[in-house]
């Protein structure tokens, strides 16, 4: 088991992995920017290394400075959490280079599942279903153009590179089929540095399937179910369910035993989730995110399963501590993201909390790395803290999180509590009748 181990992130999340370590006997070191001197875990950690000025680039994203606060206090290992490095080959390479240990994935899977084409194929040949589209990249216009036709309209033309909806266009007709190409080149040259976009069928109604899964690189690996992310808005999940209440269980072992074969044959590392776009019965796979995710919290409900634990033994050497027969679902699990953000226009809302009295109880868990006196910088996520529910039925949880959300109070910015408010109330969302696109009509049909 490792010595000492970097946190190489901030806010809740690096939170979640030092309470992991400190379990584990494991000694903490906290890297931070200058806007983050007075936050928790670095109050909480061992040691606690300056990286930067606040912005990301300069700080979080600062490679050379963490490789710099990794040989200063000697941490024989890394947890990157999510976001900033954590999908970063490049970041997982240098730290092997070395000797220090990434908790994650080999470079080699990151990079085969960070590229959307690559990772694509990979899927075809795992034996994980895909959307029907492009074998690969889609160069020119008179291919963009052939290969809409082929597949059929409507299509999404999305960035190989991409992710949180950037690099991402939809052609409903041949009319629109090169704007779109072009437009998606453009943003995704922008946002990422690669223009290259591949093209696949658009489809109308689907909702937004997770699956969790671990493996230890031995040749061993489980899957701990599904999870139901499709309220999302501008393609960022705001509410995530698990288990996926509207997937038939035997729909869901099944989705849940390929991934696990799948990652079996890759022979993969650490905590991966596989997403697909599920309609009419049908999974479609759309990425795999080699890293811990922001929603792993319901998951470890339901299954009782300590997801970073298993993320730190596997990368020290050993083998997963449970096979696929020793996971067990039991209830229903619902997390809600909570932002420093003005519930109407979603504008950010930094500022000093004033007041702050998380939700508590039977069934209720808060990540958060904020406390009263707090203040929320303008430079990152907005991220408060996620507030988790967990009833034995899905309806039991509904009332509860009701409840909980009620309780929850954070006075001196503006919140996304009163969306959630709003949301728990809704007969869609009480009978589980929604898909990706339902949330951004519910909020353009109800502008305050």
């Amino acid at each position: 088991m490792f010595q000492k181990v970097l946190i190489a992130n901030r806010g809740e999340i690096a939170l979640r992995i030092l309470r992991a370590c400190k379990e584990l006997g494991i000694q903490t070191v906290a890297v931070h920017s200058t806007a983050d001197s007075n936050a928790m875990h670095v109050r909480l950690a061992d040691e606690s290394v300056c990286i930067g000025p606040p912005p990301a680039k300069d700080s979080y994203l600062n490679i050379p400075s963490i490789m710099a606060a990794c040989e200063i206090t000697g941490a024989d290992a890394v947890h990157p959490g999510y976001g900033f490095l954590s999908e970063n080959a490049r970041f997982a390479r240098i730290l092997s280079e070395h000797k220090i240990t990434f908790i994650g994935p080999s470079s080699h899977h990151i990079e085969i599942m960070g590229d959307k084409i690559t990772a694509k194929k990979t899927a075809v040949e795992l034996g994980i279903p895909v959307v029907p589209g492009s074998v690969g990249e889609v160069k020119t216009e008179a291919e963009a153009k052939q290969t809409a036709a082929e597949i059929g309209y409507p299509v999404l033309i999305k960035a190989t590179a991409g992710g949180g909806g950037r690099g991402m266009k939809v052609a409903l007709t041949e009319a629109d089929v090169l704007i779109a190409w072009s437009t998606a080149r453009a943003e995704a040259k922008a946002a990422f540095g690669n223009e290259s976009v591949y093209m696949e069928k658009y489809l109308g109604k689907p909702r937004h399937i997770e699956v969790q899964v671990l493996g230890d690189g031995q040749g061993n690996a489980v899957h701990l179910g599904t999870r139901d992310c499709s309220l999302q808005r501008r393609h960022q999940k705001v509410w995530e369910e698990a288990s996926a209440p509207t997937v038939p269980a035997n729909e869901q072992a099944e989705i849940g035993e390929i991934c696990a074969a799948a990652m079996r044959k890759l022979k993969y590392s650490g905590a991966g989730t596989i997403e697909f776009l599920y309609e009419d019965g049908k999974f479609y796979f759309i990425e795999m995110n080699t890293r811990l995710q922001v929603e792993h919290p319901v998951t470890e409900r339901i299954t009782g399963v300590d997801i970073v634990y298993e993320q730190i033994r596997v990368a020290s050497g050993e083998k997963l501590s449970l096979a696929q027969k020793d996971v067990q679902f039991t209830g229903h699990a619902i997390e809600v993201r909570i932002n420093a953000e003005d519930p109407q226009t979603f504008a950010p809302s930094p500022g000093k909390i004033q007041f702050y009295h998380p939700a508590g109880g039977v069934g209720v868990r808060v990540d958060s790395a904020v406390y009263q006196g707090y203040t929320i910088p303008p430079y990152y996520d907005s991220l408060i803290g996620k507030l988790i529910v967990y009833g034995r039925t899905r309806a039991e949880c509904l009332q509860r999180l009701r409840r909980a959300v009620d309780e929850f109070v954070v006075d001196g910015v503006k919140t996304t509590l009163p969306l959630f408010q709003r949301l728990i109330k809704e007969p869609d969302i009480i009978a589980g009748n929604y898909d990706i696109h339902w949330l951004e009509k519910f909020l353009k049909d109800n502008k305050a």
